[in-house]
């Protein structure tokens, strides 16, 4: 199936929606039926059937069909974030007593549904350095049930070999989960390396608009529908008919967006890497990268996030550089069509050391390359590196 037909035709029925181009947005949270008799047959699966739209809407499915063509999955449910997916991949996933092993620094909130929510229902975890696959072996304990990757992460970039994981864990019997936001689709296809779950935050690059809030889990259609009769229908974390129609029209020109980021980043990853205020930059497809030859091997192409870590000798020197920032958006999150940036340093206290108390320095800045043309961009970044 070509990347074309997805984006634009898959699942899109028109000859049921009197013709229209644009898919309708099915706004309504309830289905009437004819007579009891039908009314009993939707109950039976509410997975596939339009019953009640926190289980399954017409829009949203259009969009579920969509997004696991894109990932090579049987399946997909689409969640109101990305942190509701992988908390709902989680714990369909494990149950009193289990373990779980995670990579190091991999999304706060995921981090947040491990150590701190499950841990109080009798789960354990453990965190590891994922670049390394014996910490994987030496961390592995009778009760673990579920590996939860991030490959690469969103501040450091560190990837994960996903196949020599996914190899280590089927043949213990071991559930993989790996958030796939940085890469997308386009870049990286841990199921095809044979990993059981990927996660979204369809915020990010499969939106692209920076007007969403989403979230996505693909996997087999076994998989999808435990976590959908368990989690996802309990918790209720369901995307809105109007927020999957927006999402829709953003995945039209996902294709494009990457390639136009990936060509743009590639001309502001030479700019910084040679400038004398800037101690090092994490990209993973930048040459300087340890991990570049996984990069080269693992993903198919580059996107549009990285970090730098300022040669500065306070945080008043970072503030100094993001302050004068014209052309980047100082917010949290990524992946929109405009440049963005987020400093590590807004998370800590004003007068805090720059080597900082936790695992990042305070000297990072992550970067989310947009649209713009590079020139703008990057003499944008010059004047604000000459103002530290």
């Amino acid at each position: 199936m070509d990347l074309s037909y997805i984006l634009n035709h898959l699942g899109e029925d028109r000859e049921t929606y009197r013709g229209a181009v644009s898919p309708p947005i099915f706004q309504t949270s309830i289905f009437a039926f004819r007579d009891v008799a039908s009314m009993r047959e939707s109950f039976r699966d509410e997975f596939r059937r339009t019953t009640y739209t926190r289980g399954n809407n017409p829009t949203v499915e259009i969009l579920r069909k969509k997004v696991a063509a894109l990932e090579g999955s049987e399946d997909c449910l689409m969640f109101g974030s990305g942190a509701a997916a992988i908390a709902a991949a989680v714990i369909a996933s494990v149950a009193a007593g289990d373990h779980v092993i995670c990579v190091d620094k991999p999304y706060s909130w995921t981090r947040a549904v491990l150590r701190d929510l499950l841990a109080r229902f009798g789960v354990t975890n453990t965190f590891i350095d994922g670049t390394d696959m014996a910490n994987f072996e030496q961390a592995l304990t009778p009760a673990t049930k579920l590996i939860v990757l991030e490959s690469p992460n969103s501040m450091t970039y560190e990837m994960q070999d996903l196949a020599a994981v996914a190899r280590l864990a089927r043949d213990r019997g071991i559930r993989t989960l790996c958030d796939n936001s940085y890469a997308s689709p386009l870049n990286q296809s841990p199921i095809a390396l044979g990993i059981d779950m990927v996660a979204h935050s369809a915020t990010k690059y499969l939106n692209g608009h920076s007007d969403v809030v989403a979230g996505a889990l693909c996997a087999s259609e076994k998989i999808i529908r435990e976590v959908f009769r368990g989690p996802y229908m309990t918790c209720g974390a369901v995307l809105s008919p109007h927020d999957a129609w927006l999402m829709i029209r953003g995945m039209r020109t996902l294709s494009i967006r990457m390639q136009r980021i990936a060509q743009t980043t590639r001309h502001v990853l030479h700019f910084l890497e040679t400038h004398e205020r800037i101690e090092k930059v994490y990209y993973p497809h930048a040459t300087s990268n340890p991990q570049f030859g996984l990069a080269q091997e693992q993903m198919h192409g580059a996107s549009g996030l990285l970090t730098i870590e300022l040669r500065v000798d306070d945080v008043a020197g970072v503030e100094r550089f993001c302050n004068a920032l014209r052309r980047f958006l100082m917010t949290v999150s990524w992946g929109g069509y405009e440049a963005l940036m987020f400093p590590v340093c807004a998370v800590a206290p004003a007068h805090a050391p720059i080597a900082g108390t936790g695992a990042l320095p305070l000297s990072l800045v992550r970067l989310s390359i947009g649209l713009e043309e590079p020139d703008v961009l990057i003499a944008d970044l010059a004047q604000a590196l000459a103002a530290i």
